[in-house]
């Protein structure tokens, strides 16, 4: 049907796939954890630096 490399190719593109999902879902657990980490400074009075001075 795929061929007769197909026994590498889909092994591979699925491992490839399974990869790039883990990455992603790590990317955003990681987004979400600096976001809170953010939030809390922010609450507790510290400034960012790139804000405007008033």
């Amino acid at each position: 049907m795929f061929g007769k490399y197909a026994s590498f190719v889909v092994p591979a593109y699925a491992l490839s796939m399974l990869a790039l999902a883990i990455v992603i879902v790590r990317i955003r657990v990681i987004y979400r954890q600096r976001l809170a980490e953010l939030n809390a400074l922010e609450m507790a009075g510290a400034g960012r630096r790139s804000a405007k001075k008033k």
